[in-house]
This record gives C-alpha cells, structure tokens and sequence, in this order.
C-alpha cells in the first residue's frame, strides 16, 4: 500500500525557477562535488588498466590475460547490479542520501582492492567497487539534471561525464613512480595507488554536504515544504553570489499530485508503452558505447605488451594521451549539444567514432602501427567516442519523468553494460590471447557496427532536448491525478 500512499494536490513552479537562474557558484558547487566522483572513478580504473600488464607477471599476481578479463567483467558485474539497486533506491529515498551510501560502498572496495591477495579476492573486491559506481551512475546523473538549469544541462552533464578522464590522466602518470621498480617494488606499487585513490575520494564526503537534495524530487514525493525551503535556499545562495535580482521564473505553474513512491507495473508501462520508441534509443546508445569502452579500455595494456613488447611498467603513459583525448572531446564538444542540437550531435559523434575504429583495427591488422601511432589513433577515436557516450547518459537522464529518472538511468545502464559491455572485456582478453590481429580486428568491426546502429537509432528516435525543461521533456508521473 505505500507506493500508493498519496498527499495533497499543490500548484508550484519550482522547475521554472531552478531553469531560470544564471549560472554561479552554487553550480560550479554541484559540478565539482557530484563530478569529482568521475575524476576519482577514472583514476583507480585506469590503475586497474594499466597495473593489468604488470599482475600477470609471476613476482606479483601471475594473472593470465583471459583472467585479467574476468576481473573486469566482475566490475562490471558489480556496476550493473549496484546500479539497479541503487537506483531503485535513488528514486524512493532521495538523491542526496544516495550519495554518502554509493560513495562510501565504492570507496571501501577501492581500498579493500589494495589488500587483495588471490583471484577471487581480487575479483570480489572488484565487484564491490563496480557497485558502488553504478549507484553513482544513477543519483549523480539525476541531481545534476534536475539542479542544473535547462540553458546549460548538455555541455554540464558532457563535462562532468568527460571528467572521469582527468582521474584517467591522473592515474596513467602516477603509474610511472607506483610501477617504476627504481620507487616501489613491482608487487607493492599497484598496491598503494589502489590506496592512495580510496583515501583521497573521501574528501568528497565534505564537499557533498553542501549539495541540497532536488527540489524536484522533494515535490514530487510529498515534501511541499522542504522543496520550498530547498528551492528558497538554492536561490539566496546563487542571488548572493551573483549579487543581482534573479528574473522571473517562465511557464505555467505545474500540479502536482504527490506520491512516496510508485509501483513497478506504472514503471514498466512508462517505459515499455508510453516512451517505447525512447526506450529503445537509450539502451541503443548505452549498449554500443558500453561494447567500445570496454573492449578497448579494459584490455589496452595488453594490446601494448602482447604485440608492441610494451613493458608492463609502462603501459600507463600511452594512456595519458588517450585520456587527454577523452577529456578534450567533452570539454570542447559539449557546448554544440545545446546549440546545434543532441540529434545530431550524438549521431555523428557515434558515425565518426566507428568510422575511425574501423580504420585503425584496419591499420592494425596490416602491421602498419607502432605503439605511439596506435595510442594516437584511440586518442581520436575517443575524442569523438567519449562525447558519444557521454550524451548517453545525458540522453537517458533528460527524456523519462522525474520519478522514474535514476531508476531509468540505472535500468538501462544495466541492460546495456550486460548486453555490450559484461562480455567485451572477456571476449576481447580472449582475442588478444590469440595472438592473431585477425581475430581482433574482427572484434573492432562488431564495436564499430554497434556505433553504427546506435547512430541510426539516434537519428530517427533522438528527442530535441537543448534547451527545454526536463517536465516539458517528460512530464512528472506526479502530475496525473
């Protein structure tokens, strides 16, 4: 009986007043707190990458490479499941709650991986931190969409996203001193850079006190006054900070019937009825982008030292490069998703990046790379790859209703990874196994066509989101009587 558990009717206009106040240091506030997750994430992920060379060495893990596979394949496994539980939660408990309870399971598994002493350990720890990122996944995506003013939500979430390769470029440098045997024995260095990231991530505890819940999700679950004081106080910071008067808030003031929560079938039947075609796009965009990354990502050190006789104390500084790459396409590409439009942006970023693996596993296959040339060509490739996969996310955050939206994130994240991304680290750890560029490239061209697919997708079901409020996108369940 609690999800129908219903409150009094009220008008308000809190969503037009969140979307009408200009940018300040209350924003620059929740991209730094929620988005230094990413920073965080992409530092002890890209450890995991690069140290991946150096645990198959006897001295120190003697993992196989189909092993070193498995190991992320349980991340991934963790993402997944902590992502729909998480996400369930996110919806029914808030957004903010979420955030200490997601954090602190990633960060104990980050630093339960420095101690792990088998492959069993190291795998189970493994998936515990891959859960704990999949709750972020879901509560993060959702308070920045519904924080975020509508002018600014696609280069803001693009960023945030895309800053999980600052953590990435962080992690390839340190690895030159954690896997250099002159600094730290070989054994030990891995160690303390997995260490190293858990301790630092809990600076991020104190910088998410300062981050209200959403006033969104507040009046939608029964919480009239506490959205009104959240919302009265998001505007007495950002009035303050900018020191002017804030204009008045456009539109139609929204009704709202409030609920606690709601039942799976009125999920289900939002998702699968209503917004089918919307369905079908985002697990489109998630599951290609999910295959790319992490057949590449996961499995990159490998390639380096099984055909390039790249040492596996040095793997980490080709990423470096790969990571700027990263970070750059986001960063310079997330403003032409408001102006020139998410349709076709998403759908070129897509085109462009499979084009371009295409052509690199090509080059590949005919013995016509180096080591520098091969990281310079993924460097391009995910230039276009990250800000692809970025507006999923970005995607899947905008265009269901508020009461549904972390949940929606985490659904589709989940089917997605275990469709496309589950499998690619195993598959692709077994190629590179193989010892044949042949077999590789073929793995490159299924990548490539997923890219391909989803580009279509975009074009014929993508939503004109730029610019537009997330209740004129979808309107909150909420508003039904």
């Amino acid at each position: 009986m609690a999800a129908e558990q219903t409150y009094p009717t009220f008008h308000t206009l809190i969503p037009a007043r969140l979307d009408r106040l200009p940018w300040s240091k209350f924003h620059w506030l929740v991209v730094i707190a929620l988005g230094i997750t990413w920073t965080l994430d992409g530092l002890e992920v890209t450890l995991n990458g690069a140290v991946s060379g150096v645990l198959q060495e006897p001295g120190v893990m003697n993992f196989s490479a189909p092993q070193i596979g498995s190991i992320a394949s349980a991340y991934l496994t963790g993402a997944v499941l902590g992502s729909l539980l998480f996400g369930y939660l996110t919806d029914r408990w808030g957004r903010k709650k979420l955030f200490f309870i997601t954090l602190g399971v990633y960060l104990v598994g980050t630093l339960l991986t420095a101690f792990s002493w088998n492959l069993l350990s190291f795998a189970l720890f493994r998936f515990v931190t891959g859960s704990g990122i999949g709750g972020e996944y879901a509560a993060i995506s959702s308070a920045i969409d519904e924080l975020i003013p509508a002018v600014y939500r696609g280069r803001v979430n693009l960023i945030v996203n895309g800053s999980y390769w600052l953590g990435a470029a962080v992690g390839s440098a340190s690895t030159l001193v954690i896997l250099n045997p002159h600094y730290l024995p070989l054994k030990i260095g891995w160690r303390v850079g997995f260490a190293i990231g858990a301790l630092l991530g809990l600076l991020i505890l104190l910088l998410r006190r300062h981050v209200p819940e959403s006033p969104r999700w507040l009046m939608t679950h029964g919480s009239q006054k506490e959205a009104e004081d959240a919302m009265k106080e998001i505007e007495s910071r950002v009035a303050h900070a900018n020191r002017e008067p804030l204009p008045r808030p456009q539109g139609k003031p929204l009704t709202i019937h409030p609920r606690k929560s709601f039942g799976f079938g009125i999920v289900a039947k939002t998702m699968f009825s209503k917004y089918l075609s919307r369905s079908v796009l985002s697990l489109s965009l998630i599951m290609s982008q999910a295959f790319l990354y992490n057949a590449v990502f996961f499995t990159y050190a490998l390639i380096l030292t099984r055909f390039y006789n790249v040492s596996g104390s040095r793997t980490g500084i080709y990423l470096l490069p790969f990571a700027i790459g990263n970070f750059l396409g986001p960063l310079l590409l997330g403003r032409f998703f408001d102006t020139i439009g998410r349709r076709p942006m998403i759908s070129a970023t897509y085109a462009i990046s499979a084009a371009l693996l295409m052509i690199t596993g090509w080059a590949f296959t005919r013995g016509y790379l180096s080591a520098s040339s091969q990281t310079l060509l993924w460097t391009l490739i995910f230039f276009f790859a990250s800000a692809a996969a970025s507006s999923a996310y970005l995607t899947i955050s905008e265009i269901f209703p508020l009461e549904i939206r972390a949940l929606a994130i985490a659904f589709f994240f989940s089917l997605g990874t275990a469709a496309g991304g589950i499998a690619a680290p195993w598959l692709f750890g077994a190629l590179i196994g193989s010892g044949s560029r042949e077999n590789l490239f073929y793995g490159y061209l299924l990548a490539a066509l997923l890219m391909f697919v989803a580009a279509v997708i975009e074009l014929g079901y993508g939503v004109k989101a730029e610019m537009s409020g997330l209740e004129d996108l979808a309107a909150p369940l909420s508003t039904d009587a």
